[in-house]
């Protein structure tokens, strides 16, 4: 599977380690920054790594930053996006499987290095199971995004 992934400075040793691991289990990466420690924006990184998954650059995305608040909230304003912020293995699939979440959020200081992996495991091994029930709710998630104001 092709990924891109991308953080601020605060995600920068997490995305790393996580880029390593899935370049070694097969996946192509597609590093969007940020390389160094130097301060950063986290929505310049989301809308980097949305940009490359809408533009069919990537099949999906992971953003790392901080806590994963920030960047996850950033990458869900631009639409398109659904993206879950997972501190857990069950919601990183879950989120794939039900509700077709295509960028996986995680915060580097707040997930070990180790959980961070087998969150990324378990987000890229997952798959949408088109169920019906998936599908109406995902067509509703699909009118609020297309929604200017409530």
């Amino acid at each position: 599977m092709k990924i891109v992934i991308g953080s601020d400075h605060a995600g920068l040793e997490l995305k790393n380690v996580i880029a390593k691991d899935l370049q070694a289990g097969g996946h192509e990466l597609l590093d969007v920054g940020t390389c160094t420690k130097d301060p950063v924006d986290y929505p310049d990184y989301a809308v980097k790594v949305a940009s490359a998954v809408l533009d069919g650059q990537a099949e999906r995305g992971i953003l790392v930053c901080g806590s994963g608040v920030g960047a996850s909230v950033a990458a869900n304003k631009i639409h398109g996006i659904r993206a879950g912020l997972c501190h857990d293995v069950y919601s990183a699939h879950q989120g794939v499987e039900h509700d077709d979440m295509n960028v996986l959020v995680l915060g580097g200081r707040v997930v070990g290095t180790a959980v961070a992996i087998e969150l990324a495991r378990a987000f890229v091994g997952a798959h949408f199971t088109n169920e019906e029930r998936h599908m109406r709710r995902l067509a509703k998630v699909q009118l609020l995004d297309d929604r200017k104001k409530v």
